[in-house]
């Protein structure tokens, strides 16, 4: 957890028992009076929707839903071993926003805009290179890095994995990272100017790349 300004920002991991916990305890403690959180409103009613999503091999006719498809899998079966679905750090601040009458703000780019630039920017090279690394890590046996997934991962194993993704796929990372963190901060920048108490809670692999974006607008403006 880091604080800017009016900022409580709380970089989660959406299948960590620790970062439910976590949201628990700071909205408990500082009373926040606005809730902002990595979601736009298509993912924010996927989320409290009681309908439960199925993975479909129908819904991959493209290079964005094949990504977000497999994305969403992975997690689900991640979540599974730790007995979490994924995202329930954010379910749960979203329950107690509204049993305390808190402000919710989402802050992510819409889905829809991601998408189409992830179609727009992702060349065939990346797409065969995707492929290559999914079929390479279910052939061969590579050395495994332990991680405790009931907590969040050490900021030294986020960056090593957010650089590496930075050079294996440079318009991935560039649409599903660099692009989003421009989008959330500006929309952060906005709830700095009401002075409002806000708790942030945004993916722990976003967190210090939109803090030093919220930094550097600031010195900008002085």
């Amino acid at each position: 957890m880091k604080s800017f300004r009016n900022l409580i920002i709380l970089g989660t991991s959406h299948i960590a028992i620790e970062s439910v916990n976590e949201v628990k305890r700071i909205i408990e403690d500082e009373k926040p009076e606005i809730i902002a959180l990595e979601l736009d409103s298509l993912r924010f009613k996927k989320l409290v929707s009681k309908k439960k999503q199925k993975f479909s091999i129908k819904s991959l006719t493209s290079s964005e839903s094949i990504l977000n498809s497999l994305g969403a899998l992975i997690e689900k079966k991640l979540g599974e071993k730790v007995g979490i679905r994924p995202g329930e750090e954010m379910f749960t601040a979203i329950n107690l926003a509204l049993k305390n009458k808190i402000q919710l703000v989402l802050i992510d780019q819409p889905i829809q805009i991601t998408f189409k630039r992830l179609s727009t920017k992702i060349t065939f090279k990346e797409k065969l290179r995707f492929i290559f690394d999914i079929v390479s890590s279910l052939i061969f046996q590579k050395k495994k890095i332990k991680i405790d997934l009931t907590k969040v991962p050490e900021k030294k194993l986020i960056k090593k994995i957010i650089n590496e993704v930075k050079k294996r796929y440079p318009n991935i990372y560039l649409v599903l990272i660099k692009e989003r963190n421009i989008y959330m901060a500006k929309q952060l920048t906005e709830l700095i100017k009401l002075g409002k108490k806000t708790l942030v809670i945004i993916g722990a692999g976003h967190e210090d790349d939109i803090i030093n974006i919220l930094k550097c607008n600031s010195q900008k403006k002085k």
